[in-house]
């Protein structure tokens, strides 16, 4: 069976799409994890899934510029979209 390459959007709800990016790692897949729409919050519920997200050997990235994260622009989120199996959007 061929590993899936899936991006997790965190749009929404960031400490759900960090949730949902380390279950998936579970099967095996390539997970990317991309937030949109502003910072990620520093709340001790993020903090707990940044430290999850470390142990599944995820780095997000971001589409703010303002993060302290890699930054993914308009070309690069597009190509990440086009190369993934499947995208979740949260």
């Amino acid at each position: 069976m061929r590993t899936k390459q899936l991006v997790v959007l965190g749009r929404r709800d960031h400490a759900e799409a960090m949730r949902v990016a380390a279950g998936l790692t579970i099967a095996g897949h390539g997970v990317r994890l991309i937030f949109m729409n502003g910072p990620v919050a520093e709340t001790a519920e993020n903090a707990e899934q940044a430290e999850l997200l470390e142990l599944c050997e995820i780095e997000p990235e971001t589409t703010v510029q303002e993060e302290d994260l890699p930054y993914l622009d308009s070309a690069g989120l597009t190509m990440a979209l086009l190369q993934a199996d499947s995208i979740v959007n949260l």
